[in-house]
């Protein structure tokens, strides 16, 4: 697995499929979409399957060998 990389918040949370597209782990929206919908994404160990699902700081994604984790502004 590669090192975490961290994501500062500018407020107090972001969705699953923004971050994703924020971070480029995915080139768009629906492509965020498709991954979360197909259960690729993890948030801290547990699947996630809601695109909408709101992180805030200390929480940890996963898309295969690539993990963000999210800090605080």
């Amino acid at each position: 697995m590669n090192p975490p990389q961290n994501f500062a918040l500018r407020g107090e949370h972001i969705t699953l499929d923004a971050l994703l597209k924020a971070t480029g782990l995915t080139p768009s929206g629906g492509a965020a979409k498709m991954l979360i919908a197909e259960g690729a994404a993890r948030v801290n160990g547990e699947t996630e399957t809601r695109r909408g699902r709101k992180l805030r700081a200390g929480d940890e994604v996963t898309v295969g060998e690539t993990v963000v984790r999210l800090t605080g502004p």
